[in-house]
């Protein structure tokens, strides 16, 4: 189990590092704008990350 962790974990950090290494300057606008939304908007945004997420798994296992 702890390894299948791991390996998502790692996974997410690959597709993590991909924008700022391929469009540094794109991440850097993305980063800022993110600073100008109201908490609220970011809850929703991580929310909807995590049940996209939970779907997919649930799809895929």
């Amino acid at each position: 189990m702890w390894e299948t962790f791991l390996n998502a974990v790692a996974l997410m950090l690959v597709l993590e590092g991909m924008l700022p290494f391929l469009s540094p300057q794109t991440w850097r606008e993305a980063f800022k704008k993110m600073t100008e939304i109201e908490d609220s908007q970011i809850r929703f945004i991580g929310l909807t990350s995590m049940l996209m997420g939970l779907a997919l798994l649930l799809v895929v296992s």
